[in-house]
C-alpha cells in the first residue's frame, strides 16, 4: 500500500464516501505525503498535501504537551490542584473544586461533566470566560474513580497555561510547539487559516452548516494543520524536541471501561493501546464534518496522521490504519467489534432507561419482542447541528452491546458497568454516562 498510496487513498475515499483526505506518515527516516479528493464539494477545490484540516481533539495532546513543559520547568506538578493556579476556579461540587488536579484533567478522570460547548465570544478572554462558566458543571462521576472524556477539563488546562504564562493559549501553542518544530501549516484562528488552502466539513454529502467550533474550545480542539505538521509533532514525542521525557505522557493513568472504541488505557493526553505486542499511542479528533487521527509506534518510530472532511470518516481512517500499519510495521490493528454468530441470551430489561450527561441524552428501550433500541440525542448548543439517531442495540454479552450509527457499516460498542456506589453507567464514545431514569 505504501508504494501505491496515491491511488489507494483515492480508492478508499470513494469506498467510504469521504469528499477529501490527506495522509502523511514517517517511516524509516522518510516522510511520505498524499492527498485525494476535494476540500469542498461546493467549490471543487482540490485536496492537496499542504491543505489545513481541523484536527479536533488531537489538539488535546498538544495542550497536554504544553502543560508537561511547565511541569518540567518546575512551575507545577501533575498533582497540583487546579485551584492553586486558578484561585477563581469553581465547579458545582466544592470538594472537586478543592481537590481536582492537573493529572485528573489530562487523563479524563476528573468526573466533571465534560461536553459543555458554549460560545464565550471571539475575544482573547474567551477561555477565561469559559472557565468562569464551569462553576455550574456537575459531576458525571466521583473524582478519580473512572474515565470519562472531558472537553471542559482541557479548556481548564488551557486556562492554566494562560495563567502561568500571561499569554493567550494560541500564543503558548505557537511558542511552545509550532516555532520549536518549525510548523508553518499549524494555526488556530480562522483569520490565519484563511491564508492557506483549507478543508470544509461535510455531513450527508453536503457542506456543513458552519465551518468550525467556538473559539472558547481552543485548548480542547481548535488546531487546524496539514498532516505533515501533525506527524512532526508526533515524531517529537518519540525522538525528542519538545520535552526532556516525552515517554512520561505514555504512562497509563486509567483503564478505559470500553476498550473497543479507542484503546485500552489513557495516559497524559495520549490514548494507549497494544497492537501485535507493540505499544501504540494515539488520539483522534472530530469537529463539524471533519475527522483526524494520529498514531505513533514508539518501538518502530512510525508516525501516521490521516484527515477526512466527511463521509464514513471513522471507518475510513480505520481502513487506512489497517492497511498501512500491516505493510509498514507488520502490525494488526484490532478490528471493529462484530455481532456474535448466535444471539446472546441476555435480558436487556435491566439496561432500559435514560442515561444523561452534559451534551447528550441516551435512551435504551425494550420492544415487544424483547429486543433493545438505542436513541442518541445531542443537547445544549450543539443540538441544532445533530439530529437524534436511533438504531438496534444488540447484546454480545452481559456488559457489551453493539449498535450502528445511521449511514455507517461498522458496529460501535457500548459497555455497561457499575461504580462502587451502585450507579449504572454506559460507556460509549469514550464517555461514561450515568443512568438517571
Amino acid at each position: 500500500m505504501a508504494g501505491a498510496m496515491g491511488q489507494r487513498l483515492a480508492e478508499l475515499i470513494a469506498e467510504y464516501e469521504v469528499p477529501g483526505s490527506a495522509l502523511a506518515y514517517w517511516h524509516q527516516g522518510e516522510l511520505h505525503e498524499f492527498a485525494a479528493g476535494t476540500l469542498n464539494v461546493d467549490t471543487g477545490v482540490e485536496a492537496t498535501t499542504d491543505a489545513l484540516y481541523q484536527i479536533g481533539s488531537v489538539t488535546k495532546v498538544w495542550t497536554a504537551t504544553l502543560i508537561m513543559q511547565q511541569v518540567e520547568q518546575g512551575r507545577l506538578t501533575l498533582d497540583t490542584p487546579v485551584i492553586e493556579v486558578l484561585p477563581e476556579f469553581r465547579v458545582a461540587d466544592p470538594e472537586v473544586t478543592k481537590n481536582v488536579t492537573i493529572r485528573h484533567l489530562l487523563s479524563h478522570t476528573s468526573g466533571i461533566d465534560g461536553d459543555q460547548f458554549i460560545d464565550t465570544g471571539r475575544g482573547d478572554d474567551c477561555v477565561e470566560k469559559y472557565v468562569e462558566a464551569c462553576a455550574t458543571l456537575a459531576q458525571n462521576h466521583l473524582l478519580g474513580v473512572t474515565q470519562s472524556y472531558c472537553n471542559s477539563g482541557f479548556v481548564i488546562a488551557g486556562r492554566v497555561l494562560e495563567q502561568l504564562t500571561g499569554k493567550r493559549w494560541d500564543d503558548v501553542l505557537r511558542e511552545g510547539i509550532c516555532e520549536p518544530l518549525g510548523l508553518t501549516h499549524t494555526w488556530t484562528l480562522p483569520e490565519d487559516v484563511l491564508r492557506f488552502r483549507a478543508a470544509m466539513g461535510h455531513e450527508d454529502g453536503k457542506t456543513a452548516p458552519v465551518w468550525g467550533l467556538m473559539r472558547s474550545m481552543g485548548p480542547a480542539g481548535l488546531i487546524c494543520a496539514r498532516p505533515a505538521d501533525v506527524v512532526a509533532f508526533g515524531r517529537a514525542h518519540l525522538e525528542g524536541g519538545l520535552l526532556e521525557n516525552p515517554a512520561a505522557m505514555w504512562e497509563p493513568q486509567v483503564d478505559i471501561p470500553n476498550p473497543y472504541t479507542l484503546g485500552r488505557q489513557w495516559g497524559i493526553g495520549w490514548i494507549i493501546d497494544e497492537w501485535s505486542g507493540h505499544k501504540v499511542i494515539s488520539h483522534g479528533g472530530n469537529t463539524i464534518g471533519q475527522h483526524a487521527m494520529l498514531w505513533a509506534v514508539p518501538g518502530t518510530g512510525t508516525v501516521v496522521c490521516v484527515t477526512a472532511n466527511g463521509g464514513r470518516s471513522g471507518e475510513f481512517t480505520r481502513a487506512v490504519a489497517t492497511e498501512l500499519f500491516a505493510e509498514l510495521d507488520g502490525l494488526t490493528v484490532p478490528p471493529a467489534p462484530s455481532l456474535p454468530e448466535t444471539p446472546a441470551g441476555v435480558d436487556v430489561a435491566p439496561y432500559a432507561g435514560v442515561y444523561e450527561r452534559a451534551g447528550a441524552r441516551i435512551t435504551v428501550s425494550v420492544l415487544d419482542d424483547g429486543k433493545a433500541r438505542l436513541r442518541l440525542e445531542a443537547t445544549g448548543e450543539l443540538a441544532a447541528l445533530q439530529e437524534p439517531e436511533e438504531s438496534d442495540f444488540v447484546p454480545v454479552d452481559e456488559n457489551l452491546f453493539l449498535f450502528q450509527a445511521p449511514g455507517t457499516r461498522d458496529w460501535m460498542a457500548a459497555v455497561f458497568f457499575e461504580l462502587a456506589d451502585g450507579t449504572l453507567y454506559m460507556h460509549m464514545g469514550a464517555r461514561a454516562t450515568p443512568k438517571v431514569g
